[in-house]
C-alpha cells in the first residue's frame, strides 16, 4: 500500500503553492526509522500556483505588515495626490478609484485576511477556496461613481477623519472640496439599512460682496414634503436652515444639509444644497478674491494726470494719484483692499481700478489746432 502526504508552502500576495509529494511503501519503515532515505522515495515538484489581481499594498505604497494607522496615513496621501480635481493626468481618476478600493479592502479585517491568503481572486470568487461554501454571503463589491456628491461618499464613514482629522468642524465638512466623487458599496448599504443615493434639492444663495467680506449667517426658509406617521401620505412643512457663509467664500461654493429635503417612502429624505451666487453690486465686479472698480476720467485727465478717489468695501475713500498718461483699460492696484482669501481669511486680495477714458463728442476748431501742435512730436 502506498501512503501519500503533501507539504504546502504559501507566500503572501501572489500565492505560491509548492507541493512535495512523497510515496512511501510499507516496507520502507525500517529505513525511515534509521534516518536513511529510501530509494523508493520520490520528490515530485509541482508548478507554483499564482493568484492574479491587483497588489493593493503596492497601490497604497505600504508593506504587507502595515497596521491600520499606517494604511490610513498612506491612503490620505495617495488620495490627495491623485484626486482628479488636483491631478490633471489622464489616469488620475482611475488611480483615485483604485486607491479607495485598496483602502476599503485593507481596513476591513475579514477582507484583508481573505486577500492576504488568496489575493483579489479570493475576494471575487467568494472569499477563497477554504470558504467556497460561503461564496454568496462573502462576495465583495466595489463601485465608483464620479458624478455623485461628496457628502454621500462620506456619509457614515471615517473618511472625514482621514482627510481632515477627528476635530474637523461639522460645517466645514459640509463644504465640499471633492464634490465630484463618491464610492458606494450597494450590498453593504442594504445590510446596514442605509438610504440609496437620490436627487439633491438645490437652491441658489445670493450674497453681497460686503457679506463675503465679513462673513454672515443666512436664514433660509425651505418648504419640504415629509411622510405622515402612517408612512403612506405626505405633508408639506416649512423649515429654516441657518447657512453659515465664511469670509471669502467664492461663488459656486456648495453648502449641503444632509436629509433636510423632500422625503419619499423608499429612499428617505433628500439632501439640500445651497450654491453661493454673487449678488450684483452697484460699484464692483468680482474676480476671485479681487474686486474691480471702474474709474471714469476725462481725456484731459488721462493725458495730463489726475487724482482719483476710489471707494473701498470698508466705506473709505482712497486717493489714487496718477501722474503718467492713462490709456483706456489701464489698471492700477490697491493692494489688500479686496476680499479675504478663502484659505487664509486674514489676508485679502486687491482692489483693481480699471480706467475708462471719456472722449469728447467734438472739439472746437481752435482747440483742434492747439492739440495738433502740442501732440506733433508724440
Amino acid at each position: 500500500m502506498v501512503l501519500i502526504w503533501t507539504q504546502f508552502g504559501m507566500k503572501h500576495k501572489n500565492v505560491n503553492v509548492k507541493s512535495k509529494v512523497r510515496a512511501m511503501h510499507r516496507d520502507d519503515s525500517s529505513s525511515s526509522s534509521s534516518g536513511e532515505s529510501s530509494k523508493s522515495d520520490q520528490d515530485v515538484p509541482c508548478l507554483p500556483i499564482k493568484s492574479t489581481g491587483k497588489d493593493f499594498y503596492t497601490v497604497l505604497g505600504v508593506s504587507s505588515d502595515s497596521n491600520e494607522d499606517e494604511i490610513k496615513k498612506a491612503y490620505r496621501k495617495m488620495a490627495l495626490k491623485f484626486h482628479p480635481d488636483k491631478n490633471s493626468e489622464a489616469d488620475a481618476e482611475d488611480r483615485f478609484k483604485e486607491i479607495a478600493e485598496a483602502y476599503e479592502i485593507l481596513t476591513d479585517p475579514k477582507k484583508r485576511n481573505i486577500y492576504d491568503q488568496f489575493g483579489e481572486e479570493g475576494l471575487k470568487n467568494g472569499s477563497g477556496m477554504s470558504m467556497a461554501g460561503h461564496a454568496n454571503t462573502n462576495r465583495s463589491y466595489f463601485h465608483g461613481d464620479a458624478h455623485a456628491t461628496f457628502s454621500t461618499f462620506f456619509h457614515g464613514s471615517d473618511h472625514f477623519d482621514i482627510f481632515f482629522g477627528p476635530d474637523f468642524d461639522v460645517e466645514d465638512k459640509l463644504f465640499n472640496p471633492f464634490n465630484r466623487f463618491m464610492f458606494r458599496n450597494p450590498a453593504h448599504d442594504l445590510q446596514k439599512g442605509r438610504r440609496h443615493l437620490q436627487a439633491v434639492v438645490v437652491h441658489d444663495l445670493l450674497v453681497t460682496l460686503e457679506e463675503v467680506l465679513h462673513g454672515c449667517t443666512k436664514h433660509m426658509k425651505i418648504t419640504r414634503r415629509r411622510l405622515n406617521a402612517d408612512g403612506s401620505s405626505l405633508r408639506s412643512e416649512d423649515k429654516v436652515l441657518n447657512v453659515v457663509v465664511k469670509k471669502g467664500w467664492k461663488a459656486g461654493t456648495r453648502i449641503t444639509f444632509p436629509r433636510e429635503g423632500d422625503e419619499t417612502p423608499n429612499n428617505g429624505p433628500a439632501d439640500v444644497t445651497f450654491i453661493l451666487r454673487d449678488k450684483k453690486h452697484p460699484q464692483y465686479k468680482r474676480d476671485g478674491s479681487n474686486i474691480i472698480y471702474t474709474a471714469k476720467i476725462t481725456l484731459k485727465e488721462a493725458l495730463c494726470g489726475c487724482t482719483v478717489n476710489v471707494p473701498t468695501l470698508g466705506n473709505r475713500m482712497m486717493p489714487l494719484p496718477c501722474s503718467d498718461v492713462i490709456k483706456p483699460g489701464a489698471i492700477r492696484r490697491l493692494r489688500g483692499e479686496g476680499l479675504p482669501l478663502p484659505k487664509s481669511p486674514s489676508k485679502r486680495g486687491d482692489l483693481m481700478v480699471e480706467f475708462q477714458v471719456l472722449f469728447p463728442d467734438r472739439i472746437p476748431p481752435q482747440s483742434r489746432e492747439i492739440i495738433k501742435h502740442s501732440l506733433a512730436k508724440c
